[in-house]
């Protein structure tokens, strides 16, 4: 045991996670309910452990789909950004602090950036090669150009993920299926096994503290 300590002690990623922070080392001793979870299962999946990366999977996999088809033009391309953004959360696992931002925030942050690359790369080539050399018809590549726009613009985005982190475990899931994964409140009843009453009362409270911390924003 005292091996493997000092192992994980001497690992590079550990050690650089909080060099020159002035933080001291991040342990799971130190955290308590939902965030030592999420620690543990980022661990997991540093260190790749199959259990972690799939349990990582079953957690938010739904989620990144969903924010995939979302934002790109066709499923397949979606299934492409999905697999790519599980990588990208596996070789960042271990950057990941509980004390900074719920797991669910940091994987949409990452999920969403990754497609403004994605569609900003893809506009840039069909800028460059014409419409009529992508395979996609004019009226796609607008609307393409239009989507990129719109999610560059968002620049409110980690403000607005700022306020929904801090909102009670379940209005904060609810907030993020129903607005940002595009589910139904039935289906999120369905999923969490919770009445639909209880998520519509959820998503009402939520929806009140986010305008309530927005009006105190911006009268500060």
């Amino acid at each position: 045991m005292a091996e493997n300590q000092n192992q994980r002690d001497r690992d590079p990623r550990v050690q650089g996670k909080n060099a020159g922070s002035g933080e001291p080392p991040l342990r799971a001793q130190d955290l308590s309910g939902q965030d030592r979870v999420d620690y543990e299962l980022m661990q997991s999946v540093a260190h790749n452990q199959e259990s972690g990366i799939s349990e990582l999977y079953d957690r938010f996999g739904s989620l990144v789909f969903r924010m995939s088809v979302q934002a790109l033009p066709t499923r397949d391309e979606a299934d492409d950004a999905v697999q790519e953004i599980f990588v990208r959360l596996w070789k960042t696992a271990d950057r990941y602090d509980p004390r900074k931002a719920a797991l669910v925030t940091w994987v949409m942050l990452l999920t969403r950036r990754h497609l403004v690359d994605k569609l900003r790369r893809k506009r840039a080539r069909i800028k460059t090669t014409g419409y009529e050399d992508t395979g996609y018809g004019g009226d796609t590549a607008r609307v393409l150009a239009d989507v990129s726009e719109r999610m560059e613009r968002d620049e409110n985005f980690a403000a607005l993920m700022k306020r929904v982190d801090a909102l009670p475990e379940l209005q904060r899931t609810v907030v993020i299926r129903a607005y940002l994964g595009g589910q139904t409140l039935r289906q999120i009843s369905d999923e969490l096994d919770t009445p639909l009453g209880t998520i519509k009362s959820a998503l009402s409270r939520a929806l009140v503290r986010l305008r309530e911390r927005a009006e105190e924003e911006v009268a500060s």
